[in-house]
């Protein structure tokens, strides 16, 4: 089980019998479910071998859920995230310090030096956060998903944080 330990966060791998309830509850929640759809049915399990998935933990509670995948073609690595909070632990700094720790793994222990987020255009609140954690705004993804309660196309904004003093690969140089 991978947990990552920050100054007031734990996430660790989510055990899908102890935890699946209390994250599905979360998921399902109206600030939540409007950005992220309708849960899968086997949420929080992902059988995709490219997602890494981590429960969010305060002081024992479950808070969130943060999940990353990673390009590995070593000359274009780099590493995507998404996460969610629970509404009644927004504006806490719970977001920006699990990112922290997300892109402290994902540069420390994967390696890689790019790391992308890509929240709706109109998630205003997610933007604020994700700048707060060091995000830049890189451009609009024009009809990037599908709204599963409307089933329109929307828009997703591409922020990414390069950390440049890990940016240095196996051929040297830096990105």
């Amino acid at each position: 089980m991978l947990e990552l330990r920050g100054a007031t966060l734990v996430l660790r791998t989510p055990d899908a019998v102890r935890e699946r309830e209390a994250l599905l509850a979360i998921h399902r929640t109206p600030a939540v479910s409007a950005w992220w759809g309708v849960p899968h049915p086997e949420f929080p399990d992902d059988d995709d071998p490219r997602v890494t998935s981590f429960t969010i933990l305060r002081d024992g509670t479950i808070v969130g859920y943060l999940q990353f995948w990673e390009e590995l073609e070593p000359d274009c690595r780099y590493a995507g995230i998404d996460l969610f909070v629970a509404p009644d632990h927004h504006r806490q700094g719970i977001g920006t310090e699990a990112i922290a720790l997300a892109i402290e793994h994902l540069v420390g222990e994967r390696g890689h030096h790019r790391i992308t987020i890509d929240p709706a255009v109109d998630n205003r609140p997610a933007i604020r956060c994700y700048e707060a954690a060091g995000f830049r705004r890189v451009g609009v993804l024009e009809a990037q998903w599908r709204d599963t309660f409307t089933g329109e196309w929307r828009d997703a904004l591409l922020m990414e944080q390069v950390v440049r003093a890990s940016s240095a690969g196996p051929h040297g140089g830096s990105s």
